[in-house]
């Protein structure tokens, strides 16, 4: 890790008063964790770092706020593959909430990456106490379940092609509130490769197939267009 510095637990957000036909701005998770009465600590890694390590103690709930983190698993053979590639605004290490004691995967930085681990006993307290807050978890651990499913499917039912383009969709965010992120974070051939159950050859023909109808721009990083969406729904 390259720096970590703990933040004080600071008081509640203050209410104010309004009248009751205004209607209250929607709740924002980054601002809650940003300024609420969260005890947390910050860490910073850089591309390739390990955050933690499959069998390491389950000990932190861990939110992203920039960067992003690959997740991985290794078989009993040395077999690896990638779980997930998730990004500023998502949750990881949430099975220490349901019992789990020990990491099942490695989340690894692939790219400089800030990220606030909460301990298991003080994300439990804020569930209980800060309910808004705890009504946006329970709605992303939802979503986070539905995409498994999702995930699963994609892997049984489309062909490698319609794997790799609903893969960038989903690490550019598409179809979350707000704006497209357009620039995903820097990920390898290989890693998607990964990701998707196919060969880094494979990876390497669909990004230029990709990148030559303008669905992608891709020099390094990679930018995701729109009408990338229409390789997905084609049939």
């Amino acid at each position: 890790m390259a720096s970590t510095a703990v933040l004080p637990v600071s008081t509640k957000a203050r209410r104010t008063n309004k009248k009751v036909h205004l209607r209250s701005p929607a709740f924002d998770v980054t601002s809650f964790l940003d300024s609420a009465g969260l005890r947390r600590t910050i860490g910073k890694f850089q591309g390739k770092e390990t955050i933690f390590a499959q069998g390491d103690p389950a000990n932190h709930v861990i939110y992203i706020q920039e960067g992003g983190v690959k997740l991985t698993v290794v078989n009993e053979s040395g077999k690896e593959a990638v779980v997930a590639v998730l990004g500023p605004t998502d949750f990881f290490g949430e099975g220490c909430l349901a019992g789990q004691s020990l990491c099942i995967a490695t989340a690894t930085a692939v790219a400089p990456t800030t990220v606030l681990l909460i301990e298991k006993k003080e994300m439990t307290r804020v569930l209980h106490e800060e309910h808004e807050f705890s009504d946006r978890f329970i709605a992303y651990m939802l979503v986070r379940n539905a995409r498994v499913e999702e995930d699963l499917i994609d892997q049984l039912f489309n062909s490698s092609e319609k794997r790799l383009a609903r893969t960038l969709l989903l690490l550019a965010h598409f179809g979350a509130q707000g704006q497209p992120q357009k620039v995903i974070p820097k990920i390898s051939q290989e890693t998607l490769a990964e990701m998707i159950g196919t060969t880094r050859s494979r990876v390497n023909f669909f990004m230029n197939k990709f990148r030559k109808l303008g669905f992608i721009q891709y020099d390094g990083e990679i930018r995701i267009n729109n009408s990338l969406l229409s390789v997905v729904l084609h049939d």
